[in-house]
This record gives structure tokens, C-alpha cells and sequence, in this order.
């Protein structure tokens, strides 16, 4: 049993449901298996737990919507 893991940050319901779709079709096309076979599980990270370039994502977030 194949398992897909994600991580990113706090997402809608919708966008969920999505990813699940999304990457159970590709997996299952490319690996030739059924879509049953696969585990998606989606991890969600506080934005003060990421970082890139040295700088938090929560203020990244914060600077982008002023």
C-alpha cells in the first residue's frame, strides 16, 4: 500500500480533497495500480514552524497582505 505524504501549510477543505485527487490519479497512472492502493496523508504546518530564506512564513504571509 503506496503512501503519499504532503506537507504544507493551512489549507481549505476543498483544496484537500484536490491534492487527495490529484496526486492519487497521477500515482496510480504512473505506478500502474489501482487508485484503492493508495494512502494520501496531508500534513498541515504552522506557518511559524516554516521558513525559507531566513525569514518565518508567517511574516512572509503577514507582509504580502498589507
Amino acid at each position: 500500500m503506496p503512501i503519499i505524504t504532503i506537507e504544507a501549510g493551512k489549507m481549505e477543505k476543498q483544496q484537500k480533497e484536490a491534492l487527495i485527487k490529484g496526486f492519487t490519479m497521477t500515482a496510480s497512472k504512473n505506478l500502474e495500480l489501482p487508485e484503492d492502493a493508495f494512502v494520501v496523508v496531508i500534513k498541515e504546518n504552522n506557518p511559524d514552524n516554516i521558513g525559507s530564506g531566513g525569514v518565518m512564513l508567517s511574516k512572509k504571509l503577514a507582509e504580502q497582505q498589507k
